[in-house]
């Protein structure tokens, strides 16, 4: 029992050294890695409705709402009527998909830095094992 504590306090740990690292490396463009992960899902998803992003990103929906307000006030997303009036459709401005590309680039270095400790074959292996865990919770 108290191996698996272990591995959960882990994998805590490694969450939050992860987010600061991220949070670092975009320090300079005023953006935080909260933000980062929904424009990062706009960019290879397509525009999606908060419950959406709340749902894909496991994120509850007053920490979102206070993300997409921060983001549309950088005017990073902007919110358009869907078919149904009661659905809004969150997607990146042109400043957003301009900027992306530089954001982008900064969270690559970061990440390539974060798992340079790890061969190829470890690293594609751990991504097998986090996306297999991933989708059986």
């Amino acid at each position: 029992m108290q191996e698996k504590h272990e591995l959960f306090h882990s994998i805590h740990q490694l969450s939050r050294n992860l987010t600061k690292r991220v949070n670092t490396a975009l320090e300079p463009y005023e953006i935080y890695s909260s933000q980062w992960s929904v424009l990062f899902v706009l960019k290879e998803k397509g525009s999606m409705t908060q419950k959406e992003l709340c749902h894909y990103l496991a994120i509850e929906a007053p920490p979102m709402t206070r993300t997409i307000q921060k983001l549309q006030k950088l005017g990073l997303v902007d919110q358009t009527e869907g078919e149904d009036r009661r659905k809004k459709y969150i997607g990146l401005t042109e400043k957003a998909i301009t900027s992306y590309p530089v954001w982008e680039q900064a969270v690559i270095n970061v990440n390539n830095q974060i798992v340079s400790s790890l061969s190829e074959h470890d690293q594609k292996e751990l991504r097998i094992m986090l996306t297999t865990w991933l989708n059986k919770i």
